[in-house]
């Protein structure tokens, strides 16, 4: 019998939950944070202005600001607001005397709290905090630094295939969740069962459509800090968020196991400690042959002791309306999801170096069908037996506390995750062909309920030192309880028990990390980087079915991962770089299935990626342009992938070896002030190269669910209108070439090989804002990249739609 009672090590930190997923188990951390960081604040006594090594050559006032905040770490917004040239700084000062320096004459600059400065022109007042900035705003038009490589950077000189979404490109083109990102930048994929239930998948590096127990391939963050292990994508809402980083490639010397592809990070607003603000958006929408949409959301910022602490509140209220009739239920439109949540963090400002952030997030989501049709039925329909429906409740808590001075960067980041999910599907088709008795119905229920504590601190150099590194420290440990369970009904019997596991999967990881950068000079850097880690995974399974056994294994797996790179800067305008990294998955045990696994089945082994890279930025046109391309080539040893049984039970196998070779693009245009165009694109060719004799059919297939070719276009332009007014019209266009489902080349059905889009337009006036869009407008049903029951599998054709032309209107309004 497993209990499923909270395991020891979580009562240890406190973090016991009780019965009901909630404020329960979290309640003492968050209070014994507030207790702590309030106390702190009480006894920080005001500390002098820190001072600051800066050199910066003369230069563009506009690039010279955002040198500094690199070397200060800071963001920068509105620099394009500071013309003219500056001279060139040397010496140690305070951010005071380097900002006024640097913009004498030509600008004036707030200091909004000790990681955030605005720069406006001179004569014009400070325009306040809002959560939604107007296209009049210059601080918004474009981040000037990334943070996902754990250090502040310039995008512009920063090495790697890395993307960047502002918070105006998010809000101009409706961007709330995975699928908005996808089509902003190269090689970003998800697949398309339903809200979280998808995928994501980065570079054409891809294991598979299905989903099982195979750790994901992107690690996903929010912030600093992990969202998921081997679950699927919880989907969190893009609320109050600064901007989207995606780092495409392996990143297993920073981010360890699990970003074998990439990492998805999301970097969520932080509250200010000067400025009161608030939001408020309503919105509606429609769907052709679907039912309405609506969503609600709001945000407010109160300081509670100026330039020392502030709270930052944002929720949520969504409700997505189906589009999916099921002929047999006799139901229309049975896939409808709604989504509640929010988000609250608290930043307290000990003194003029340290400060502590606290936050929490809760999300609750509910579809009542998945959203996959049948072919050769009229219109967007199929026929099952019973509704298909899936939960999800995310709950995660966080504390950060961050060291910043003269002498470097320290940050601890401690985050707590809690994730219950559950679904159902129609087992009829798969366990009508093994029964001997006609059956009337086949259910399929699962549930998993994940409680993982994750613990990163990295402590950074300075960055205007010849020799820059930073070396950081690393623990997980999760545990994943879950059930899944077979039932039929005949004339005889309304609930017969044919299958049921109940299976629990412990995981412990530790790491230490490190990467050093050497400035060789005349523009040259070399970098060397790594990641040794130790994991170790616990599997205890109890499986009741015609066949009834145990399970109880445990393995630790141990390695180093690399990371090298070489770059040479042309000044401000243009970068080249050569990089080599490596990512990596630990290797685990397969317990399901309704018969006793064969022995090649019992386990899996790790898989490993070894990436080699080429790529250049470049900024030409008088910096009207920029433009990041990389060419590179990866090695895939030993894939893992999620595969079904005849049972339509899932296992988790090492299908071979594989490699990609391709070219990602990404630019962004600017003719004019008021047009920008902005493109993406990838070319690859995945293959499997090498193919274990247990998928003999899949030898010389390419690597299912990701398209040899994918592009993004997206054009905005903007025009002022009289009163103060602006409108601002958008364009989006997204292209994803032909894919296959599975290995399988005997049935591996075609998908892909469609465009779709978007248009908008909005106009801003003063604090309101009302905006009009139309998705899909071409009405595309092309089948995407999901497959959406593994019970029917092989027998009934299912197609997984682009949600029909969807019609939105929203309204929002800053305070």
């Amino acid at each position: 019998m497993i209990s499923t009672a909270a395991p020891p090590f979580l009562y240890r930190f406190g973090l016991g939950l009780g019965s009901d997923f909630g404020a329960a188990g979290r309640t003492p951390v968050v209070l014994l944070t507030l207790a702590l960081s309030l106390g702190l604040t009480a006894r920080a006594s005001a500390a002098p202005a820190p001072l600051y090594q800066i050199n910066i050559a003369a230069k563009a006032r506009s690039e010279a600001l955002i040198d500094l905040g690199v070397q200060a770490r800071l963001t920068l917004g509105g620099v394009q607001a500071c013309a003219g040239k500056a001279p060139a700084l040397s010496g140690a000062m305070t951010l005071n005397q380097a900002l006024s320096k640097l913009t004498a004459g030509a600008c004036q600059f707030e200091i909004r709290d000790r990681s955030t400065v605005i720069i406006t022109p001179l004569r014009q007042p400070s325009p306040p905090a809002k959560p939604v900035p107007t296209a009049r705003d210059p601080a918004t038009l474009e981040p000037v630094v990334v943070t996902a490589t754990k250090r502040r950077a310039k995008l512009s000189a920063a090495a790697g295939g890395i993307s960047v979404i502002g918070a105006n490109r998010l809000i101009e083109t409706g961007a709330v969740n995975t699928t908005g990102i996808s089509q902003q930048t190269a090689g970003f994929f998800t697949t398309n069962l339903g809200a979280a239930r998808n995928k994501i998948m980065l570079r054409g590096l891809s294991d598979g459509a299905f989903t099982g127990r195979t750790q994901q391939t992107v690690a996903t963050y929010l912030d600093n800090l992990p969202l998921t292990y081997n679950a699927p994508d919880p989907d969190l809402r893009l609320i109050d968020v600064e901007r989207i980083e995606v780092l495409r490639g392996p990143q297993g010397s920073l981010y360890g196991s699990g970003s074998l592809s990439g990492v998805y990070r999301i970097v969520t607003r932080k509250p200010d400690l000067a400025t009161a603000s608030g939001l408020a958006l309503a919105s509606i929408a429609s769907t052709e042959s679907g039912s309405a949409s609506q969503k609600l959301e709001a945000v407010v910022n109160l300081p509670l002791v100026r330039d020392r602490s502030a709270l930052r509140l944002s929720l949520y209220s969504d409700t997505d309306g189906g589009y999916v009739d099921d002929v047999n239920l006799r139901l229309s439109n049975v896939d409808r999801t709604t989504l509640r949540g929010g988000r609250a963090a608290l930043t307290v400002r000990l003194n003029e170096t340290w400060s502590v952030n606290v936050s929490g997030v809760e999300q609750d989501l509910r579809s009542t069908d998945t959203q996959y049709t049948t072919p050769g039925l009229a219109g967007m329909s199929r026929a099952n037996r019973v509704r298909e429906t899936h939960q999800n409740r995310f709950g995660q808590n966080a504390i950060v506390l961050t060291g910043d001075g003269p002498w470097g960067q320290f940050q601890s980041s401690t985050g707590y995750v809690n994730h219950r999910f559950a679904s159902r599907f129609d087992a009829t088709a798969a366990l009508s062909a093994d029964s001997d008795t006609a059956l009337e119905l086949g259910l399929f229920d699962e549930t998993s309920h994940i409680r993982m504590l994750a613990q990163d601190a990295v402590f950074s150099s300075p960055e205007t030192r010849r020799l820059v590194w930073l070396v950081g420290l690393y623990g997980l440990v999760s545990q994943e309880d879950s059930t899944g369970e077979l039932r039929d009904r005949t004339a005889n019997n309304p609930s017969r028990l044919r299958y049921r596991e109940a299976r629990r999967d412990r995981r412990h990881e530790t790491a230490i990390y490190t990467e050093l950068t050497q400035d060789l000079g005349r523009g040259w850097k070399v970098s060397l980087g790594g990641r040794a880690f130790s994991t170790t995974v616990h599997t205890v399974s109890q499986v009741k079915s015609v066949n009834p056994r145990m399970l109880d294994r445990q393995q630790t797996f141990k390695g180093v991962s690399p990371k090298l790179t070489l770059q040479r800067a042309f000044g401000d305008t243009g970068m080249l770089y050569i990089l080599t990294s490596q990512g990596f998955r630990s290797g685990g045990f397969n317990s399901g299935g309704i018969a006793t696994p064969i022995a090649a089945r019992t386990a899996f082994k790790p898989d490993h990626l070894r990436n080699y890279e080429i790529g250049a930025s470049a900024e030409p046109f008088r910096g009207r342009m920029t433009v990041r391309a990389a060419l590179f080539h990866d090695v895939w040893a030993d894939i893992q992938t999620d595969q079904y049984l005849s049972s339509g039970l899932s296992y988790t196998a090492n299908v071979g070896d594989g490699r990609n070779t391709g070219l990602e693009l990404e630019t962004v245009m600017r003719p004019t002030a008021r047009l920008t165009v902005s493109a993406n694109a990838l070319f690859n060719r995945p293959r499997l190269t090498k193919v274990d004799p247990n998928f003999a059919s899949a030898a010389q297939s390419a690597l299912p669910g990701v398209p040899d070719l994918s592009a993004g276009l997206l054009i905005r332009h903007e025009t002022p209108l009289p009163r103060d007014t602006v409108l601002i019209v958008t364009a989006q266009l997204g292209y994803i070439g032909r894919s296959r489902l599975t290995f399988d080349r005997r049935y591996s059905p075609s998908m892909g090989d469609y465009v779709t889009g978007r248009l908008g337009a909005e106009v801003i006036a003063g604090d309101w804002r009302i905006a009009a869009a139309v998705t899909n407008p071409t009405n595309s049903s092309s089948d995407t990249l999901a497959y959406g029951n593994p019970f029917s599998f092989g027998q009934v054709r299912q197609v997984t739609p682009v949600r029909p032309r969807t019609w939105s209107l929203d309204i929002s309004r800053a305070f």
